[in-house]
């Protein structure tokens, strides 16, 4: 019983760690978003792979749930990524049409949100979006920033800090539009994995959206 104690004393605490560390490293690119070196979409693919290269070396059970993933009805998931995709994007373009109205600043925030691509070109975003950026994210705020939170808080407070957590480190963009949108991703993708509890469906679903918010039809 002790072992088993420390065992699950010891998880939390690297939880703990790993959670704090992606707060950090998340909150710090968005407030400096650039160096005169290193832009922002390969900072973000740096900050991923280092947070998920601490995920899989900590939490086996991460690995597993994954490769078991890919194992089921792999063609119904990638559809139904797709799907969520497109509904995500049509919240979003009814969000944009209401902001529209009921705020003034709402076009200069989003130009704002759009000066993120910096001088990097298309197809740089759309590879890292699709090959680490959308996956990476997953696999970090619901995989495993959630679900260890669902383990140890439950699934209700799991997903409600998880998210709250998401959001929080875009409060340093200093951008409200970016603020409300990524609650409402949290929330909606927060939602999506305790519903189907699949990575493959959130990754799609997250790096389809990227792209089509911020390449095939951005927002304006």
């Amino acid at each position: 019983m002790r072992h088993k104690r420390d065992s699950l004393s010891s998880a939390n605490r690297i939880t703990l760690l790993i959670t704090v560390a992606g707060v950090v490293l998340f909150s710090v690119m968005f407030i400096f978003k650039k160096t005169d070196w290193f832009g922002f979409w390969y900072w973000m693919s740096a900050n991923l792979i280092i947070l998920l290269s601490f995920v899989f070396y900590t939490d086996s059970q991460n690995l597993k749930l994954l490769v078991n993933d890919f194992k089921e009805n792999l063609v119904k998931k990638a559809i139904l990524g797709l799907v969520f995709a497109l509904i995500l994007f049509m919240i979003f373009y009814f969000g944009n049409y209401l902001l529209g109205i009921l705020y003034s600043g709402a076009g200069v925030e989003i130009k704002r949100v759009y000066d993120f691509k910096q001088n990097a070109s298309d197809l740089r975003i759309l590879i890292l979006m699709l090959l680490i950026i959308g996956p990476g994210e997953e696999l970090f705020w619901r995989g495993f920033v959630q679900r260890r939170l669902e383990i140890k808080k439950g699934k209700k407070s799991g997903l409600v800090l998880a998210t709250a957590l998401y959001t929080v480190v875009h409060i340093f963009t200093g951008n409200i539009i970016l603020l409300i949108a990524a609650l409402t991703c949290g929330i909606f993708w927060g939602w999506l994995y305790q519903k189907y509890r699949s990575m493959i469906i959130n990754m799609i679903s997250h790096s389809l959206w990227d792209v089509m918010v911020f390449i095939i039809l951005p927002f304006g």
